[in-house]
């Protein structure tokens, strides 16, 4: 497998392929994914006059529903993947919202720019990164006195499937090795209330949720995920490429299987407020 321009992006931690080919895979994850994203918005509450941040938005599937949602308001979607935000940009249009601003940025490094929002949003950003608290600061340093930040994120030791399947296992373990390889951390899901705490945020709250099925574009995940990380195996050493292949052919064939049922892994949503008092 090889790397083509505007994979992986701007930053090498990042586990899975970027550009073009990472776009059509997040539309089928975003579609698995919004259902239980919406009742978490609603949970939360998005007001109509919100300023609103994206964080490793990717191609906007998150990003213009908040934008909806927040019709008096903005949002500004930002990731470190320029192919998918021009994607993001060409598809305005269509979308039928004027509030966005699509941003290159690195959720890693400081904002050069002074302004704050009232809802800060980042799903499964935080997995990918070696420093998660310190990114969580970061985040919570860009809301406003009683903004709220919200985050989704997994927990790769609730991935299940049945009947029990080799090839799932292998792509499970896959997944979490070359994770960890790039200095990330794949079960960080249970471990978001105590980041956010750490961070400051008050009012926590947590919800926990997980795709599965067997049938649908649920079942393709595990493949496309695992066709997406290919690069990061054969880098990591822990499959050749020719090993790589027939475990992606294994997964494929128990995915296609009629009654076989995949999960994604387990999704912990968490957020919280900034406390209000001492102001900016």
């Amino acid at each position: 497998m090889t790397r083509t321009p505007g994979d992986v992006g701007a930053s090498d931690h990042y586990l899975i392929r970027g550009g073009l080919a990472g776009r059509q895979r997040l539309r089928v994850l975003s579609r698995v994914m919004w259902p239980t994203t919406r009742e978490l918005l609603a949970r939360v509450g998005v007001p109509e006059d919100a300023r609103c941040l994206d964080v490793g938005c990717g191609g906007g599937d998150v990003t213009i529903p908040l934008a909806r949602l927040a019709s008096r308001g903005c949002v500004v979607g930002t990731d470190i993947d320029e192919t998918k935000l021009e994607l993001a940009r060409a598809e305005l249009p269509a979308a039928g919202v004027e509030n966005v601003e699509f941003r290159l940025e690195d959720a890693t490094k400081p904002s050069r720019r002074a302004e704050w929002f009232d809802l800060v949003y980042a799903r499964f950003l935080l997995t990918h990164l070696a420093d998660p608290a310190e990114a969580v600061a970061r985040l919570v340093a860009r809301l406003q006195p009683g903004g709220v930040l919200v985050v989704e994120d997994i927990d790769c030791t609730g991935h299940f499937c049945h009947p029990d399947s080799a090839a799932f296992r292998r792509y499970v373990a896959l997944y979490s090795g070359a994770a960890r390889a790039r200095g990330g951390d794949p079960e960080i899901g249970p471990k978001l209330p105590s980041l956010l705490a750490r961070a400051g945020l008050r009012e926590l709250d947590m919800n926990v949720v997980q795709p599965a099925g067997f049938e649908g574009e649920v079942k393709l995940i595990g493949p496309i995920t695992l066709e997406a990380i290919g690069d990061a195996i054969v880098a990591a050493g822990l499959a050749t490429a020719e090993e790589l292949s027939r475990s992606l052919d294994e997964l494929s064939s128990f995915a296609r299987m009629e009654g076989t049922v995949l999960s994604i892994p387990r999704v912990v949503q968490v957020w919280g407020r900034r406390p209000t008092g001492g102001g900016r």
